[in-house]
């Protein structure tokens, strides 16, 4: 099974604990949306998937391809099939756009089958500038550096061509919408929809309903005090839009179950 099963997650974060029994399952061909407001633990759930070392997980489990992926480290995790878009991308001086792909994708190959010798450079590259045309970027893109004095929706559309080349099985969407104007948004979007079917599920992290606009979710869900406390469809993100958090917390205040 590739479906991604988070069972009973509570994390910690310097000393503080912010997810609270997170429970969610996400099937390939599937794609979720998490919202909620600032603190809730939405980015705290993208990283502890990933394995950032300063995520403490005290309880429960997170299944991946039969594995309890919780012991394993960051790069086993993205070799199987695990990937996240980050919110802050972050730049790495010295390598090139294109070789951190090509040698990325060799990594997630090898995987798969150990003997792989690797993609061919002449083969990479035409994928690489299909992928970039699809999303409206410079093919010049490959050989600067990753990150390096990019803009903000440069950096996001450079997180979409990474999932784009690498075909995750799970892909993690932390506010990839954050920072985006609206044409850089629908050409980011398109990208992710282009990888949506039966191969992928996607989780998508956000505060707005502005990107579900354009990536229609099968499922919401709110997330508040380190846990989903309401799911629904793609209405209740537009529900969430019009009337905001207020009558989530209101509801679960005055002592429904979560």
């Amino acid at each position: 099974m590739s479906d991604l099963v988070i069972h009973n997650l509570h994390v910690r974060v310097e000393g503080k604990e912010i997810l609270k029994g997170f429970e969610l399952k996400v099937a390939k061909g599937e794609v979720h949306a998490i919202m909620g407001p600032n603190g809730t633990g939405k980015s705290t759930l993208a990283y502890t998937l990933m394995g950032h070392p300063g995520y403490e997980v005290t309880e429960g489990e997170v299944l991946f391809k039969g594995k309890n992926i919780l012991e394993l480290e960051p790069d086993e995790r993205a070799r199987m099939g695990l990937f996240l878009a980050f919110q802050y991308p972050v730049a790495i001086p010295g390598v090139t756009v294109a070789n951190f792909l090509r040698t990325a994708l060799n990594n997630r190959r090898r995987f798969e089958n150990p003997e792989d010798k690797g993609i061919p450079i002449l083969e990479f590259r035409k994928i690489m500038n299909e992928k970039m045309a699809a999303l409206k970027m410079d093919t010049s893109f490959g050989g600067r550096y990753l990150n390096e004095g990019f803009s903000g929706g440069e950096k996001k559309r450079t997180e979409i061509l990474q999932m784009a080349i690498l075909k995750p099985e799970i892909a993690i969407l932390d506010e990839t919408d954050s920072g985006l104007d609206i044409d850089a948004l629908r050409v980011v979007s398109e990208g992710v929809n282009s990888l949506r079917g039966s191969d992928t599920g996607i989780l998508v992290i956000t505060h707005y309903q502005r990107i579900l606009n354009y990536i229609k979710p099968d499922y919401v869900h709110v997330m508040l005090d380190g846990r989903i406390v309401e799911s629904g469809g793609a209405d209740l993100a537009l529900h969430l839009e019009e009337h905001g958090y207020d009558w989530v917390r209101e509801k679960y205040e005055n002592g429904v179950n979560i």
